[in-house]
């Protein structure tokens, strides 16, 4: 393997983990927010009602978010057969992903206007 393509698939490998890593980083903030927004809603001086809508949109972005991660991993997949194809098995284990993490929940789909390829 060339240097140049070396290089490219180890810039490749570090961008795709640091997108993983920030889709991660985005539902654990959106968990975060979800809980202090329930928390806060617990208030006996505050209406049950207060904020339903601010929580169903967020449940709305966490389901999104959800979907950005599993795109994501199929872009990780497909680089990996790229890897496998292009540069041969010569930097170490393969990433394997199983299908069944790329899969959509059931009702999913539709909830996040996701369509699995």
């Amino acid at each position: 393997m060339t240097t140049t393509i070396s290089n490219d698939a180890r810039n490749i490998r570090k961008l795709i983990r640091e997108a993983e890593a920030l889709s991660d980083e985005a539902m654990v903030a959106f968990a975060k927010l979800k809980q202090a927004m329930l928390t806060a809603r617990q208030n006996p001086d505050v209406p049950l009602d207060t904020g339903q809508r601010a929580i169903m949109r967020l449940c709305q972005a966490e389901q999104q978010a959800m979907s950005m991660s599993t795109s994501l991993l199929r872009v990780h997949s497909e680089l990996s057969k790229v890897a496998r194809e292009q540069a041969g098995l010569d930097e170490g284990i393969p990433t394997d992903i199983r299908g069944s993490a790329m899969e959509a929940m059931p009702g999913f789909a539709e909830a996040a206007s996701f369509k699995a390829a």
